[in-house]
């Protein structure tokens, strides 16, 4: 039973060493690796709860690796991946810094969590794994089609310091957003949601577009995650 209740633990220790060897990938110019291994602690994100809440292996060990990993994977990670490739588009730009604030703010994002109880099973502010994913996605994206609107946008040497100063000022604000884990209500029944429903209708038409539209799979994640942020940003006002 020693051994089951480490479980947790270690699944979450292989997020962090995604984390780390992602950040090693990225400053030697593989942004494409690095994104395969935040997506991998992404997953390793999910299945630590997961099995947490499987095994009831809870502890306030696991509590502060957890957080430390997603400080790496979902904080360090993207942060560098952004500026390495604001290195490559404008080398001489000293805005290529900016990212590194997106370091910051996570980890205060991650602090604030831990101590919120209000985000038992939503979230206030934008998760990390979502911001990471965002800026992952467009960094491999641009690597993969350094020809296309999103690259020359990037390209743009303000743009992506503005786009990292908005997304850490999402990470600590209050606006509420919702999770995308499943909940039991009090009958037994997972819960779904209209907010659910309708960004699984969005997953859906990002799915096909980017199909249609022939583009790299990346394109699909992108608006994924454009598209859960700008609903959450979109339903607090309506």
């Amino acid at each position: 039973m020693k051994i089951v209740k480490h479980i947790p633990n270690t699944i979450t220790s292989l997020n962090l060493l995604c984390g780390v060897l992602g950040v090693i990938c990225s400053l030697e110019g593989r942004i494409d690796y690095a994104f395969y291994l935040m997506l991998a602690a992404a997953v390793f994100d999910f299945c630590d709860g997961f099995s947490a809440r499987l095994l009831k292996a809870y502890s306030d060990i696991g509590k502060e690796l957890d957080s430390l990993s997603d400080m790496v994977s979902f904080g360090v990670l993207p942060s560098v991946m952004l500026y390495c490739l604001m290195g490559d588009l404008n080398p001489d730009c000293w805005l290529r810094l900016v990212p590194l604030l997106i370091a910051v703010f996570s980890g205060l994002r991650l602090a604030k969590f831990n101590v919120d109880e209000r985000q038992t099973e939503n979230f206030i502010g934008l998760a990390t794994p979502s911001c990471a994913i965002l800026c992952g996605s467009i960094a491999y994206y641009v690597t993969r089609c350094p020809e296309s609107t999103i690259a020359a946008w990037a390209g743009v040497k303000w743009s992506i310091p503005v786009m990292s100063v908005i997304l850490s000022g999402l990470l600590v604000s209050e606006f509420p957003m919702f999770s995308l884990k499943f909940k039991k209500g009090a009958d037994g029944k997972v819960k779904i949601g209209v907010q659910r429903m309708v960004f699984g209708f969005g997953v859906l038409i990002a799915i096909v577009l980017t199909v249609i539209l022939g583009q790299n799979w990346s394109f699909a994640v992108i608006l994924i995650i454009l598209t859960y942020i700008l609903m959450n940003l979109l339903w607090v006002k309506f």
